[in-house]
């Protein structure tokens, strides 16, 4: 059984039919997906995902890319309000980045604060993007884990071996996408190779980032399958232990997603 832990339901084009999606991932071993949340004005849509079909789960947050320096930011409250709804079980996503948005910086930073303090309040984990603010990413999430504790994610990998490092020894996890597959990313294999399978997660972040050997095609849940095999080839190990281990992860990250689904499913 493999879990996609960051995906994008409600991104795929139109003319796709949601119910094959689900199915063709059921047929790859792709039991269970979390759709992510980039801003709150697709949240509806999301939440019918989720509740259409029961293996989808959801997070809430705002996309540092979403986060408008002329709009008033997310709060906290706002927050932690939007996470009552069971089928949320993460925080995000939220993060830096600074190769689409470097003009906002300062909005960018309180609102991936407001999200951390989100995330420590409901003990749900915050799913963190960072590109291109590797230093700034390392001083505020040290500085909040110092301030009041919490758990998350640095997700679709594709920053410093430093990085990895320093979100390692707060106690986050590291996510892992389709780019790993990719012929160029020997710095990213090289990572896959050093971060303890025990603090791995696997994700398409599908529409996007589709892997090798569906280059050209749409991303879905159903290709997270390529992800586990490339981390079991980097690591000397089968699938069969990534899959174990990533889902165990995620399990023990997502504890919300856990209990619904000892109580619920």
């Amino acid at each position: 059984m493999l879990i996609d832990s960051h995906c994008h339901l409600n991104l795929l084009t139109k003319n796709i039919d949601l119910d094959s999606v689900i199915q063709r991932a059921l047929e790859n071993n792709v039991q269970y997906m979390q759709t992510i949340c980039t801003k709150l004005e697709d949240l509806s849509i999301i939440l019918e995902i989720a509740e259409k079909y029961a293996n989808v789960f959801a997070s809430v947050g705002v996309h540092p890319c979403e986060v408008n320096e002329s709009s008033q930011l997310i709060t906290n409250s706002e927050i932690i309000e939007l996470t009552k709804h069971p089928k949320i079980i993460g925080i995000g996503e939220t993060g830096i980045d600074y190769y689409h948005e470097p003009y906002n910086k300062k909005s960018q930073k309180d609102s991936l604060v407001a999200h951390i303090q989100a995330a420590s309040s409901t003990s749900l984990p915050a799913i963190i993007h960072t590109r291109e603010a590797d230093e700034d990413t390392i001083d505020i999430l040290t500085s909040e884990m110092h301030n009041s504790k919490f758990s998350g994610l640095i997700h679709c990998f594709t920053s410093s071996k430093n990085l990895a490092t320093k979100m390692l020894d707060i106690g986050l996890y590291i996510s892992i996408s389709g780019i790993v597959t990719f012929k160029n990313a020997t710095d990213l294999q090289e990572i896959v190779k050093y971060v303890p399978l025990d603090r791995l997660l696997i994700e398409t972040d599908s529409p996007y980032l589709a892997p090798i050997p569906m280059r050209g095609r749409q991303n879905e849940p159903a290709f997270v399958r390529y992800v586990a095999e490339k981390i079991a080839e980097l690591k000397n190990i089968t699938s069969k232990e990534v899959a174990n281990v990533t889902n165990h992860n995620f399990k023990t990250l997502f504890s919300k997603f856990e209990q619904y689904i000892k109580y619920t499913l």
